[in-house]
Parts: structure tokens; sequence; C-alpha cells
């Protein structure tokens, strides 16, 4: 812990209050809007527990910001939603897109129409599907009250989870003074570049063509 503290000295004061920051704002971006496709948001909410693990009142933050990590991540399917809602049937796809394509869009559409519920839930698991879902079921008109309770549920067992995983990591590696803070600097490397890389991507991908994909309705059962 103190090699810790010496190693990011910064963050032992800032630290719990900038994870909440992008903490919060990766979970919503994630689960409303396009740009979230290309956001590491699995490993961003690893990386947060490890760095919480750090901090005297890690214990604390990392509960808290479990339930706050949940609540973003509910807002952000409703906004998803009903974007989606609001397109009328159609959403807009990228030709040659590597995520944003009307493949993907499609797969979207027949696993909600399929498995409806259990396909919402599962989806928080699978990072593309996760964010392209509240997007696809608004458009495909999915009964509102079914997704939103799908989407809660899911929002409980994704967040947190992963939050805590991450803690409980990072508080095993305190056990050897000089790991920690590596893993640690290695995890936020590779989170910075990850983003960079991803909001890279997401310009590209959003210069290619533009394709209207109608999206069919999903079995209201």
């Amino acid at each position: 812990m103190i090699l810790a503290a010496e190693t990011f000295g910064p963050l032992e004061t800032a630290g719990p209050a900038l994870v909440w920051l992008v903490v919060v704002t990766f979970v919503f971006v994630e689960c409303a809007i396009i740009l979230g496709l290309f956001l590491p948001g699995d490993s961003m909410l690893l990386t947060a527990g490890v760095v919480l693990a750090a901090h005297h009142s890690g214990a604390a933050q990392v509960w808290a910001l479990s339930v706050g990590a949940m609540v973003a991540a509910i807002a952000g399917n409703q906004v998803g939603y009903v974007i989606g809602h609001r397109r009328g049937h159609h959403l807009i796809a990228r030709r040659n897109g590597r995520y944003l394509n009307v493949a993907n869009l499609r797969k979207v559409n027949a696993l909600l129409d399929r498995y409806g519920f259990w396909a919402v839930l599962i989806a928080r698991w699978i990072p593309w599907v996760r964010t392209l879902s509240p997007l696809v079921a608004g458009a495909a008109r999915m009964n509102h009250t079914r997704y939103t309770i799908a989407s809660t549920i899911g929002a409980i067992l994704w967040a947190p989870v992963l939050l805590l995983v991450g803690f409980y990591f990072g508080e095993y590696l305190e056990r050897v003074s000089w790991l920690l803070p590596t893993v640690l600097a290695v995890m936020a490397a590779v989170l910075v570049v990850g983003t960079v890389l991803g909001v890279r991507q997401y310009r590209i991908e959003m210069a290619r063509p533009a394709v209207d994909v109608e999206i069919a309705d999903v079995d209201p059962d």
C-alpha cells in the first residue's frame, strides 16, 4: 500500500472522484449511444475496481460506485431505447462498418425477436450487443416494461460484478508490495490506449456511407 501511494500520490486525493467520473460516463455512454460501441467498458470497470483497491476508502467507494454504475447503466439503456423508438423502425448502419453494420443490427433484431427478455439481460455481457440492444429494442417496439425489467436485472449483474471483481483482485495484489502499482499502471495504460483507438475507430466508422436498416417488430410475448 505504501508503494502504491508513493507511485500514485496524486490519485490518493483525486482518485475516487476521477474514478467516479470515468466510470459513470463510460457506462452511460456505452449503454446509450453509438460511441459506446468503441469504448472498452468491461476493462474500464475492472481497472476502476483495482484503482479503488489502492485507496484507504476503497471498500466504501467501490460499493457506492457499484450502485452509481448500475444507475448509469439503467439510465443509459432507457435513453438508448427512446432514441431507437423515435427512429420509427429504421436505424442507420454504416457500409462496411466494423460494428455498426447491417448484419449486426439484423442479428440483434433476430435475437430480440427470438429470446426477448433473456436477450436483453444477456446482452450486458456482450460488448457490441450491449450498445445496439437498446436502440434495436426501441425501434422494434419491444414491450417497454419487459425491456426495463430485463435491462435493470442485467445492470445489477454487470457493472457491480466487474467493479467488485477488480477491487478484490486489487486487494489480493496488495500482498506483494510492487505488484499492485505495476498491474495498475499496465491496466490504466491499456484503458487509455483502448479509449483513444476506440474514439478514432468511431470517427472512421461514422465517416463511412450511411445505410438505412428497417427494424422488424419483436414478438410482444
